[in-house]
């Protein structure tokens, strides 16, 4: 499958009991949860046929699968059409319909023996080979529709020029609302915000000078050509898409300058990506259409309505109504995704189906909806109902745009409507098959979209497994409203849950209970937010009022995902991929297995209910008693933040100094929470690279931050402006380092030793400096006995000149080493400071090759042992000088390093598990020279290339060498420098 970037967002999380079908719905047991419109076949008058009783499932027998064959077949055929050769298809049509062709032969002939004779048996053959020439003739029909619309991709001369990579003159018809990407961290720099929008290619010019008339899809990305920011500065700041170019509606016609590429994927549904480097406004040659200004007023108005509501409201409720989700801020993005309620936001069946519901009447009373609701009040007849209700559905799709999930919703919506309009009784499951059928038919390129699939299954979750596991509940004695709502969000979790495993290699936790929380909301922020978007345009006081009240609600639902994605638990990794998904699919059947058996005894069910919360809560000694993490006494901690830095110095219960960010706030929030931080008296930001100080916000989130320490530098410009925005709005304050400066907090006490206050700092031009990384706070830190020296991306001149500032610098026991374990590192410091332990922090798979190889090598030489967060994930230093050890806290590869020692045989995978902390001293444990062995024995640590012993160091009775030490599944690496230096060290005293 291909993601897309109309599809919404469903990497965030599964579809669950608000993204039901249009009519399709919360189904609960026996229907009482049913559709709007699913009602029993009733009368021209208006009067229920009693003979059809309620919607019962009971009454209703077993579930109707007759077209779901055939939607599967178009679904699959599809699918697979559009990336194949078209003589392929063809080739392949031609055979599913004469194989068609020969299966109703064959039924034509059994069913006129069957009909001469009293035998069932050959009609029961022939329905299952009128059976079998359906699903294979949807199956040609989904091949034929997605070839067609494949060919209609590479026709034209776009896709030839893409692969030229050209600038061309194009005529854009807009088909989608244009939206802002969220900047990415790439290095050491915040890639810019571009502005993204799907649309036609209607009239080419190319560099030789034709133009080609065309309906070409595309993918348009705008970016504003930068301007220099100020006098002072002189920094160019990140360019942000104009407000002109964002206030595009679908159909208006632009014409543009852009450069053309190719698409990421060969089959893609869009045949070029066009570049567009904006001066300006956009150069509109069309104005939208009627329809689209309508809708884009309505969108506009419900905007204003919530301008004067709180920030979570103000972001929130567009995107509850119309799946507006331009305001909502990164955080509360993440936030929805964890708890699995991004869903809320992609609008969809649940969204219809309020809005149905008040004129056809309340779900539960669907038996009779043509007698109930706005319907009954206006004296409509069951063709008016229908037709109004059609009316309401296609302007859903319009106001909410065509997305997924709302064209199945509608899709859903309007075959119920049929149903009723005609009086024919209708099932369910067939609707929403007839629905997936057509609309894979109309557009094949939702065959691919991961969001059309979690919509399905989640709707056909809600139809087939919900009303059961409803059933069940109850007569465990659950209430029954209660048993509906939490059957109907566990079973759209348990089959979406594996297709997000494939995109996001990740299970949410909170996810059922979040679901059920934030329903409760749900209804009264849609109603009261589709009133504000109806008065908006004709009174907008009223609007603002119902605004307000919608606030309430979608506040509620903010807190809910904000409080559910804080939980440490809220998420655990999962493999990725389909063989990932594939693993979790299976490991659902089997816990459902096992529930059934666990629910028959209630003492297994509390005690596994408690196991659930425990997980998911983590009281604070529960993962250190079972993983081990985080060690007692720890001292510092580099947090595993990716590309980037992130260190954690431990100053009392629950307080610490943090040094760095790191480039995404979810990862260094989530290093902070497992350690039980709280209180941050100081942050200290090294210098602004975006790999530094991105993942501020979530330094900030839910702690108590003194002040943040930056450098004098203020470069990159943008990204210093970003920190004094975050902190102004936690209301921190902002102070900078001072060569000299000397503070103490708890058991710590450090010394800024760099920046000086040198004049070539504020420009990167001036001789060999290199700006931001060598304005980096290098800081020397002394906890527990022991020297750490923190050195920011100092490159090798600053690192020269640091030694030039402090002659008096000598040995430490840990060194963070600078720039991620770049290659440029300056050979005299390393050799006077001879760490005894390098702490490396970066990202796997990073494209800059950190850390160096050679600068491993040059460490390691020196007698250095070197652990990296990209091999061993987070890392613990605890201990003393003469019990120095660390704990490593995860791992994100299996091999823990790419250079190794001569001699030493490569280490054993490191992964989470249980451990203890605690080092031991030079002249405990088992081993030749009182170093302990562990499970690795002497031929892992400690021989010479020629496989003896090295020498005991007669003072200490250490070895020349590094121990490692493997408890449980956690590996300590012991240093071998017991005795105290009598060396004079930088900031051995507090102030």
């Amino acid at each position: 499958m291909t993601s897309t970037p109309e599809d919404e967002n469903p990497a965030g999380g599964a579809v669950t009991s608000a993204d039901a079908g249009a009519s399709t719905g919360r189904v609960g047991a026996g229907g009482r949860e049913g559709t709007p419109g699913g009602a029993a076949e009733a009368h021209q008058d208006g009067r229920a046929d009693p003979s059809y009783g309620r919607a019962d499932a009971h009454q209703d027998g077993p579930a109707d699968l007759r077209l779901v064959g055939p939607a599967g077949a178009a679904w699959a055929a599809a699918a697979v059409a559009l990336g194949a050769p078209g003589g392929m298809v063809a080739a392949g049509c031609a055979m599913a319909v004469a194989l068609a062709a020969l299966a109703l032969w064959r039924a034509r002939s059994k069913g006129g023996r069957s009909a001469r004779g009293n035998d069932a048996a050959p009609g029961r053959s022939a329905g299952a080979l009128v059976a079998l020439a359906a699903v294979l003739l949807c199956a040609a029909a989904g091949a034929a529709s997605a070839a067609l619309h494949a060919a209609d991709v590479r026709r034209g001369p776009l896709p030839t020029w893409a692969h030229r990579y050209a600038r061309l003159t194009v005529e854009l018809e807009v088909t989608d609302d244009p939206r802002v990407t969220r900047p990415k961290v790439r290095g050491s720099q915040r890639m810019p915000s571009a502005l993204v929008f799907t649309a036609e290619a209607v009239r080419i010019a190319t560099p030789d000078g034709r133009v080609t008339t065309a309906r070409t899809p595309v993918l348009a990305v705008v970016q504003q050509r930068a301007a220099k920011h100020g006098k002072a500065a002189g920094e160019t700041p990140s360019p942000s898409p104009s407000p002109e170019w964002r206030r595009l509606l679908p159909s208006t016609r632009i014409r543009v300058v852009a450069r053309a590429a190719p698409p990421l994927a060969a089959a893609d549904r869009t045949a070029a990506v066009l570049r567009v480097t904006a001066d300006g406004p956009p150069n509109e040659v069309a104005p939208p259409s009627a329809l689209q200004r309508l809708a884009g007023s309505l969108r506009t108005g419900l905007r204003r309505a919530t301008d004067g509501l709180t920030p979570d409201a103000r972001a929130l409720l567009p995107g509850l109504v119309v799946g507006d989700v331009s305001r909502v801020p990164p955080d509360l993005d993440d936030a929805f995704s964890t708890t699995d309620l991004t869903h809320l936001l992609a609008v969809s069946g649940s969204n219809l189906t309020i809005v149905l519901a008040l004129l056809i009447g309340p779900p539960h009373l669907a038996a009779r909806a043509e007698r109930r609701g706005l319907a009954r009040r206006l004296g409509l007849s069951l063709r008016g109902t229908a037709l109004v209700g059609g009316a309401l559905a296609l302007g859903f799709v319009v106001v909410c745009r065509p997305d997924p999930s709302v064209l199945r919703a509608a899709a859903c919506g309007l075959i119920t409507l049929l149903a009723i309009g005609t009086g024919r009784r209708r099932s369910l499951l067939p609707a929403l098959a007839a629905a997936v059928l057509l609309l894979v038919l109309y557009d094949p390129w939702l065959a691919r979209r991961y969001g059309f699939l979690l919509s399905v299954l989640a709707t056909g979750a809600l139809l087939l497994l919900a009303p059961r596991w409803s059933a069940a509940l109850q007569r465990r004695r659950v209430p029954p409203r209660l048993a509906e709502v939490v059957a109907a969000a566990a079973a759209a979790q348990a089959v979406c849950a594996p297709v997000v495993a494939v995109l996001a290699a990740r299970v949410g936790l909170v996810g059922v209970p979040c679901n059920l929380l934030a329903e409760l909301a749900v209804a009264p922020a849609t109603i009261l937010g589709f009133a504000a978007l109806a008065a908006a345009p004709v009174a907008l006081p009223v609007a603002k009022a119902l605004a307000w009240c919608a606030g309430w609600p979608a506040e509620w639902i903010a807190a809910v995902a904000r409080t559910g994605a804080e939980l440490p638990g809220a998420e655990v990794g999962w493999p990725g991929g389909w063989v990932g998904g594939l693993m979790l699919a299976v490991a659902t059947v089997v816990l459902l297995a096992v529930g059934r058996r666990v629910l028959r005894r209630r003492w297994l069910g509390a005690l596994s209910a408690l196991a659930l919360v425990l997980a998911v809560c983590r009281p604070a000694p529960l993962p250190r008693v079972l993983t081990g993490w985080p060690p007692p006494d720890w001292r510092v901690v580099a947090c595993d933040v990716g590309q980037g830095d992130g260190l954690v110095l431990a100053a009392g219960d629950g307080t610490a100094l943090v040094v760095d960010a790191g480039p995404e706030p979810r990862a260094i929030d989530r290093c902070l929470t497992g350690l039980g931080i709280h209180r941050i008296p100081l942050l200290i930001l090294t210098h602004f690279h975006a790999d530094h100080v991105d993942g501020l916000p979530g330094v900030l989130r839910g702690r108590s931050v003194g002040a943040i320490e930056t450098t004098t530098l203020q470069e990159p410009y943008e990204q210093a402006k970003f920190v004094r925005e975050a902190a102004a709005g936690a209301g921190v304050p902002v102070l900078r380092a001072a060569p000299g400066e000397r503070r103490h907090l708890g058991p710590l006490t450090w010394e800024v030793l760099w920046p000086g206050a040198s004049p070539w700092l504020p420009s990167a031009g001036d001789g060999a400096f290199s700006g931001p990384n060598d304005a980096s706070v290098a800081v020397l830190v002394r906890t527990g006995g022991l020297a750490v020296l923190l050195l920011g991306d100092l490159e090798p001149p600053a690192q020269q000149a640091l030694l030039v500032a402090h002659p008096e610098l000598a040995a430490v026991d840990v060194l963070k080493v600078a720039h991620h374990g770049s290659a440029y590192q300056d050979p005299e410091l390393m050799r006077r400071l001879t760490p005894r332990l390098a702490l490396i922090s970066c990202g796997a798979g990073n494209p800059y090759g950190h850390p160096a190889p050679r600068t491993v090598a040059a460490l390691r030489a020196g007698g250095t042992r070197v652990l990296r967060t990209d091999t061993e994930g987070a890392i613990a230093v605890v201990g003393t000088p003469g019990r120095l050890s660390a704990v490593v806290g995860g791992r994100r590869s299996r091999r823990r390093s790419a250079t190794r020692p001569t001699g030493r045989p490569a280490a054993r995978p490191v992964g989470r598990g249980r451990g203890r902390s605690e080092g031991r001293g030079a002249g405990q444990g088992r081993g030749r020279c009182g170093g302990a062995m562990g499970r690795w024995g002497a031929d892992a640590v400690g021989r010479e290339p020629g496989g003896t012993l090295r020498p005991c160091d007669t003072r200490d009775g250490s070895c020349g060498t590094r121990r490692s030490v493997r408890i449980g599944r956690h590996v300590r690496h012991a240093g071998v420098r017991a005795a105290p230096r009598a060396t004079p060290r930088v900031g051995s005293h507090a102030t």
